[in-house]
């Protein structure tokens, strides 16, 4: 499964959300404005924006249009 992690008022996270839901790929959204707890655990990671979207054993940060073909094909 496919997880995005983003937050309200992103424009990287819609463009990201936009982009899987046009080319089919399912996906669970955590909102971090939502789920404040998430933020320690994604910093623990190293990282300090969002959107981070982790699939198998990789993660993307940000929008990356090449990157997210991967998960469409």
């Amino acid at each position: 499964m496919t997880t995005v992690y983003s937050k309200n008022n992103c424009v990287q996270c819609k463009m990201v959300k936009r982009y899987l839901e046009a080319h089919d790929v399912p996906f669970q959204e955590i909102n971090i404005d939502e789920q404040p707890e998430k933020i320690a655990w994604l910093k623990s990671l190293g990282l300090v924006s969002v959107p981070v979207v982790f699939y198998q054993d990789d993660m993307i940060v940000g929008f990356n249009p090449d990157r997210l073909k991967a998960l469409a094909s």
